[in-house]
């Protein structure tokens, strides 16, 4: 009696342990995780995978879309496309334990003169109890995260007249205080717009550059708040509660692609393009305080896939040469994979996130080719521990929350069973 009795104690402690660790796991909801900078505080995973590969706990048939998926408490929300019987965005709501359908909104769109017209590309916001979309061609909702309701709307052509880029829109909402803030590049000075989160009320509008691709950030600059873009012709600060444009550095890109969100460290702003390369801005203390600090067209030339940085080092899949690492103070590259990490092709992509609440090089990474990685990324070089295909290839950015990891792509959404060290 007394051995059943232990054995029972051991697998309650068990399952508590197992319980705590996904409770004590961050949610994702926003594009890039909680913090927007590709950092997820999870619970401590293995080194290794499962011989078999991991567990695929469900799956969901979706439509189009590169945009990424956003996941809070047991609900997960991602945007797609059907073409038939008529063309709509959807917006949909999935309960994350079984997968099951809670709720969808659609609308009617027109992806004419759009490029790569498949469907959505952002990653929507979730604030508070509400979810913020922006749609490929303009179209911003705020909807009620539970039930679906539509709490207020925009109309791309009759409220701000966007004038679509190539590729659509693609920064994701950004929220700041009471604000929520988009990149669609409408005419009549309209490249930012903040709406208050609450009532759909245009609080400012700033900027006369075409809409790019990267999503704003807010940074702690020395000076205060900054709100940076980075658009197919600057980059640029702004003060987020009223848009005053602070500072801008010229960076015009070829094609428009300013794709890669900066990232900010150590008082230095880093953008990653193709054509032209890396620039880093220092900014100083005062608000209008930006001057170039570095730049190379040659060595670190990134595209879509969003950089890391972490203890003075940066890392950034570079189209020729892979995953490359650079001195985020200097710009100088250190080395690159020579295209382990992701196959060499003409747009690479892999989405790389940080684990281990920022103590350690432990990084989680889903590759175009829907192969889910543990690698260490250091001074010292890359350094591969577990690889297992979780999906079929994919450019939309995954989400990670408790002890599971959601990945999506053009037909499929899935939830796969991340392994968790017991304690």
């Amino acid at each position: 009696m007394k051995l059943r009795i232990a054995r029972a104690w051991c697998l309650v402690s068990l399952i508590v342990g197992l319980l705590a660790a996904t409770v004590q796991a961050e949610d994702w909801p926003r594009w890039r995780g909680p913090r927007g900078d590709g950092t997820w505080h999870g619970p401590r995973l293995t080194e290794k995978w499962p011989a078999d590969g991991l567990k695929t706990l469900w799956k969901q048939n979706i439509g189009g879309g590169y945009g990424g998926i956003s996941v809070s408490g047991s609900r997960l929300y991602l945007m797609d496309f059907q073409k038939d019987p008529q063309p709509e965005e959807r917006v949909r709501c999935f309960d994350t334990q079984s997968g099951e359908q809670i709720w969808i909104a659609k609308y009617s769109v027109s992806y004419k003169g759009l490029d790569y017209p498949n469907g959505p590309r952002i990653t929507p916001t979730i604030d508070d109890g509400r979810i913020y979309t922006i749609g490929s061609v303009g179209h911003a909702y705020c909807f009620d995260a539970a039930t679906g309701r539509v709490i207020w709307q925009k109309d791309p052509q009759a409220d701000y007249k966007v004038k679509l880029s190539e590729w659509g829109v693609a920064a994701s909402p950004v929220i700041y205080e009471d604000l929520v803030i988009i990149h669609p590049g409408a005419t009549d000075n309209g490249c930012l717009i903040a709406f208050h989160k609450l009532t759909g009320q245009e609080v400012w509008r700033a900027g006369k550059d075409p809409c790019g691709y990267a999503t704003p950030i807010v940074i702690d600059s020395p000076s205060g708040k900054q709100l940076v873009l980075w658009s197919p012709k600057h980059i640029l600060g702004h003060d987020p509660l009223t848009g005053r444009e602070y500072w801008r550095i010229p960076y015009e890109v070829t094609y428009g692609v300013s794709i890669a969100t900066p990232i900010y460290q150590e008082g230095l702003l880093v953008v990653c393009g193709y054509w032209e390369g890396s620039k880093a801005i220092r900014l100083g203390k005062t608000p209008t305080d930006a001057k170039l600090e570095w730049e190379d067209s040659k060595h670190l030339r990134g595209l879509m896939s969003q950089p890391l940085h972490r203890d003075g080092l940066a890392y950034l899949l570079d189209k020729q040469l892979g995953l490359t690492c650079f001195e985020l103070a200097t710009g100088k590259k250190l080395w690159d994979d020579a295209h382990q990490m992701t196959p060499r092709g003409r747009n690479p992509q892999s989405n790389l996130v940080w684990l281990d609440a920022g103590k350690s090089d432990r990084t989680i990474i889903l590759n175009s080719e829907g192969e889910l990685i543990l690698a260490r990324l250091n001074r010292e070089g890359y350094h591969e521990s577990a690889r297992t295909k979780i999906i079929d290839p994919t450019w939309a950015h995954p989400a990670f929350a408790g002890n599971r990891v959601f990945a999506r792509n053009d037909t499929q959404l899935v939830c796969v069973e991340l392994t968790v060290e017991a304690d």
